[in-house]
C-alpha cells in the first residue's frame, strides 16, 4: 500500500455559490470577493503539495479535473495535512498578490514562472 501524494501547481477552488448553495464548506470556495493583500484559508480533499516559494495561480474548479483560467496570483503561506472525518485535508493559508478582471485572457503564467505583473 502506498501514500497518495498530489503535487499541485496551482490551487483550484470551487465557486463560491456552492458555499451559498450548501454543498462546499467556505474554505474549498474562492471567497465571494477576491482582495489583493488579504489572507485567505483554503481546504482541499486529499494530501496535496503545493510550491511555496512564489506567486503560483488561483483557479476556479468545476470538478473532474475541469479548470478555467486564473482568477488571481496568489502565495501559499502555510499548508498542513489533516484527518477530517476518516480522509485526508490538506488545509492552509493564501495571500492574494494580484486579482485578474473577470474574462482575462491574458497568459499570467508560464508553468511556475509569473510572466508579468
Amino acid at each position: 500500500m502506498g501514500i497518495v501524494v498530489e503535487y499541485n501547481p496551482d490551487l483550484a477552488l470551487r465557486d463560491h455559490s456552492e458555499f451559498t448553495r450548501g454543498r462546499r464548506n467556505r474554505e474549498e470556495c474562492v471567497p465571494k470577493q477576491l482582495t489583493a493583500g488579504r489572507v485567505y484559508a483554503f481546504a482541499k480533499l486529499g494530501q496535496r503539495n503545493y510550491w511555496l516559494m512564489g506567486e503560483i495561480p488561483l483557479l476556479v474548479t468545476h470538478g473532474d479535473q475541469k479548470l478555467g483560467l486564473p482568477i488571481a496570483s496568489i502565495q501559499i503561506l502555510e499548508a498542513t495535512h489533516r484527518l477530517r472525518g476518516g480522509s485526508v485535508w490538506t488545509v492552509g493559508k493564501y495571500k492574494v498578490i494580484e486579482v485578474y478582471k473577470p474574462g482575462d485572457k491574458t497568459i499570467h503564467f508560464n508553468g511556475f514562472a509569473k510572466t508579468h505583473s
